[in-house]
């Protein structure tokens, strides 16, 4: 898959120095700052449904309890 990048001069500067900076391309630098983003986002539907199954599980915390039994 191929995704045309437009970033504005400064945006493209910062990343030209980073790579730059960390002895990788560009592409690298781009690629690990969006799977960054990427791990971010599942992390936070994974505190979603935690939250979720606390919730659940503290208002049926009787019916869980039986359903145990």
């Amino acid at each position: 898959m191929t995704i045309d990048l437009r970033l504005d001069e400064d945006r493209r500067e910062a990343l030209r120095l980073r790579a730059e900076r960390e002895g990788r391309d560009e592409h690298a630098v781009v690629l690990a700052a969006l799977d960054r983003y990427l791990e971010q986002e599942r992390e936070a539907d994974r505190a979603t449904v935690r939250r979720l199954g606390e919730t659940y599980a503290a208002r049926h915390a009787d019916l869980l309890r039986r359903l145990g039994e």
